[in-house]
């Protein structure tokens, strides 16, 4: 899977003592990721030893597999915090989402407000399976409504892999990059690895973001990376202080 032959630098070592997080599966019980407190607690404890300072986690909403809600959300991030509140003091989280781009969305983004990970940024995905048909006027919609959507790890969209002239239609189109740092490690695949890389050389993805679900995914950021080019992925990395938040 490893397909350049020269050491590269561990992942978790180009991660700043300031890091800000915007994509993460924290709040316990709504989707795919944390189970418990507990394990939301260790997730986020062993990530500040990364260098995790501020996590903006992002439940799924989608249709008919996970039906989140605002107010679910909202609540699960009160919630959380309050355990965080009693357990470990200086940790705190605030919610977004990371929506499905689906024709569920787009009557959810003319009826709601939706979450944002910062002022009108908001963060969306696809099917892994295929783009949606009405993908360009989706993304024109956001804008129209007042928000600035970025995609969550555009590369892993395998659909694209052949087709990268898709990616630059999409930064055309005004819609941002957020890589998964996992995948230049090869936790995805060879294929995503290297989708990565074209990205990054491309100076194309505009923030990343951790995609932590459970513990195995804390644990690979001991990994090394796959890719060249650090530079321009330390530049990506340090486009998340946009993201930073007031603390109370």
């Amino acid at each position: 899977m490893i397909f350049f032959s020269k050491k590269k630098s561990f992942l978790k070592d180009l991660i700043p003592d300031n890091f800000i997080d915007i994509h993460s599966h924290l709040i316990p019980g709504i989707d795919d990721g944390a189970k418990t407190d507990e394990e939301a607690l260790k997730l986020i404890t062993e990530l500040e030893k990364i260098g995790f300072k501020q996590f903006i986690t992002t439940p799924h909403i989608i249709h008919g597999v996970w039906n989140n809600t605002h107010e679910i959300i909202k609540e699960g991030e009160k919630a959380l915090n309050d355990f965080l509140i009693e357990k470990a003091p200086q940790n705190k989280i605030k919610a977004a989402a990371e929506y499905m781009m689906d024709s569920y969305f787009m009557e959810r983004l003319q009826n709601e407000k939706l979450l944002t990970l910062k002022d009108a940024y908001i963060l969306v995905e696809m099917s892994y399976l295929n783009p949606p048909i009405q993908l360009m006027e989706i993304v024109f919609e956001i804008q129209v409504a007042g928000y600035k959507p970025i995609l969550a790890h555009p590369e892993r969209y395998l659909f694209y892999h052949e087709n990268f002239d898709a990616y630059y239609k999409l930064k055309k189109a005004g819609c941002l990059l957020q890589l998964n740092l996992l995948s230049v490690t090869g936790y995805y695949g060879e294929s995503v690895a290297k989708t990565a890389q074209k990205l990054v050389t491309n100076n194309m993805i505009d923030f990343v973001g951790s995609d932590v679900h459970h513990l195995n995914h804390v644990q690979s950021f001991e990994n090394r990376l796959v890719i060249k080019e650090e530079d321009a992925l330390k530049e990506a990395i340090r486009n998340n202080q946009l993201f930073g938040l007031e603390r109370k």
